[in-house]
């Protein structure tokens, strides 16, 4: 492996629930992927909800460069990713779901586009020309039809909101994280509204590999989980056009643009 970078130092957030099986192994993969990077890093999982052992294996397991947040009640991915995110120290922070349906080889790549395009976002994205991408049939028509509902609401140029690997500035972090209030489903849809708004909009997509497997599309579990995802999703869209939420630090963002580019 080459000699590590200085420059910048990568956090990524990993979101745990009820994982105990699972989670130990799925850290492991991801720390190998980030040993290949060029630059240091920090893992900060956080458990949402104790309501397993998963704190318990993951203490036992200890991993290097593993940091873990835990609380006692569930309170939604988007919730525990944003907690991480806050008590990040990397100028670069990523979250990455942790059910390994999306390959950590793709880390590397996020970084790499992060770099060449000078990014305030880099998006893991599925319809990505150089992506691979194994998915029920059934799931491809929920995922075109949420991103068709996405195009029309919003106008962010990403083709693919909600595949679970983003890499941010930190900088953009420190201004539209406290501008954040989803906790469950569209959590990855508001952070990337409230930085297109915020006047972050250099938002691009990168390859992924991604092999999800679902059982069905038809259990109560996936029907609660489509009805929330919408009543979120339209919540979003009320927020940004008629109470402006996230448009309220947007004149801020701007001025200091200006500044910087009087000085430059």
């Amino acid at each position: 492996m080459e000699k590590r970078r200085s420059d910048h130092f990568v956090s990524i957030i990993i979101p745990i629930y009820k994982q105990e099986k699972t989670i130990v192994r799925n850290l492991r993969h991801i720390k190998t992927a980030l040993d290949n990077i060029k630059y240091d890093y920090e893992i900060i999982a956080v458990v949402d909800g104790m309501i397993d052992n998963s704190l318990k294996i993951i203490k036992k397991a200890n991993i290097p460069k593993l940091k873990t947040i835990a609380y006692i009640k569930n309170q939604g991915k988007a919730y525990a990713i944003r907690l991480g995110m806050s008590k990040a120290k990397g100028d670069y922070v990523m979250f990455m779901d942790s059910g390994m349906e999306i390959h950590p080889n793709g880390i590397s790549m996020l970084l790499e586009h992060m770099e060449w395009y000078n990014a305030d976002v880099i998006v893991g994205s599925k319809r990505h020309a150089a992506s691979q991408v194994k998915y029920p049939a059934a799931r491809k028509v929920l995922s075109y039809g949420y991103y068709y509902l996405v195009k029309f609401m919003f106008s962010i140029k990403v083709k693919d909101t909600q595949a679970g690997i983003k890499i941010f500035r930190k900088k953009t972090l420190e201004t539209i994280l406290p501008r954040l209030k989803e906790r469950q489903f569209a959590g990855d849809l508001e952070i990337l509204v409230a930085a297109d708004t915020m006047g972050f909009t250099r938002i691009y997509e990168a390859p992924i590999k991604l092999d999800y497997h679902l059982a069905s599309v038809t259990s109560a579990a996936t029907l609660k989980a489509i009805q929330g995802i919408i009543m979120d999703t339209l919540a979003i869209y009320y927020r940004k056009n008629f109470t402006r939420h996230y448009h309220k630090s947007a004149r801020k963002v701007q001025k200091k643009q200006l500044k910087l580019a009087k000085t430059r």
